[in-house]
């Protein structure tokens, strides 16, 4: 990786996408997951940060798409194809979803991290893009950048150092 290449960060409950040449970073995946769409015809990416499974617990305001895994992956997808990529040539990689505290009882409200997991993945099967690798589970932390130009989406974590997909 080059120090001196452009980087787009995302935020918790955030999206971004980014073309050409350059990375794509969010920090702080626990339970979260960092979900990505890269076109690598036309050097296109995306990655939304998704904190929660389904809109449907909102009680905000104004919907935050970008926090829901139901909301987030179209709405990526929309924003990656607004920047040329093409839907059939898109794939995706995810990482994060780890269950990152122990219950005594383990409802299943409190499997945040495997239900992240499992909604976007339904989500993109449903949008018909493949997932072609993740790194997800685990109870620990990951940061993850996304090389635009290559596709390859580095993982990293105290526990199990630098991971490449």
């Amino acid at each position: 990786m080059i120090d001196e290449q452009r980087v787009v960060k995302v935020g918790m409950a955030d999206l971004n996408v980014i073309s050409g040449h350059g990375l794509i970073r969010t920090t702080g995946l626990g339970s979260c997951v960092g979900l990505t769409l890269h076109d690598p015809l036309k050097k296109v990416a995306g990655l939304a940060h998704v904190m929660l499974p389904s809109s449907e617990i909102a009680r905000e305001g104004a919907l935050n798409v970008a926090k829901y895994a139901d909301t987030a992956v179209p709405k990526l997808l929309e924003e990656v194809l607004a920047l040329g990529a093409c839907k059939s040539r898109l794939v995706a990689k995810m990482a994060g979803g780890a269950q990152m505290f122990t219950f005594a009882r383990a409802t299943d409200t409190m499997r945040i991290g495997p239900r992240n997991v499992e909604a976007c993945k339904a989500k993109l099967q449903e949008l018909g893009i493949p997932l072609i690798a993740e790194d997800t589970g685990g109870n620990y932390g990951r940061t993850i950048e996304l090389d635009c130009e290559t596709g390859t989406l580095f993982i990293r974590s105290v526990q199990k150092g630098v991971k490449e997909l």
